[in-house]
C-alpha cells in the first residue's frame, strides 16, 4: 500500500469516528472523536493523521479535522511538559 493509500485509509477511518459521534453536540463529538484517537490509534497513526491534518488535511469532515487538531495540541503539549 503507498503511502498516499495509507493516508486516506486513516481519513476514511477518521471520518467513520466522526460519523459515528455525528448525533453528539459537537464539542462532544470532537472531544470523543479525540479520545478514541489517543487511546485505539497507535502513534504512527496519529502521527500521519496530524501531519496530514496540518497540511491541509483535505478529505477530512469537519469533527474529525478539529478532533485531530485537539489531539496534535494535547500531543504537543504532552511533548513540551515531558
Amino acid at each position: 500500500m503507498s503511502h498516499e493509500q495509507q493516508t486516506q485509509k486513516l481519513v476514511y477511518m477518521a471520518n467513520q469516528i466522526a460519523i459515528f459521534f455525528a448525533s453528539r453536540p459537537e464539542q462532544e463529538a470532537i472531544g470523543e472523536i479525540a479520545n478514541h484517537l489517543r487511546k485505539f490509534w497507535e502513534p504512527r497513526m496519529r502521527e500521519k493523521i496530524i501531519d496530514f491534518a496540518a497540511h491541509g488535511g483535505a478529505g477530512l469532515m469537519p469533527r474529525a479535522e478539529e478532533a485531530v487538531k485537539m489531539l496534535s495540541q494535547s500531543t504537543t503539549s504532552q511533548s513540551t511538559t515531558s
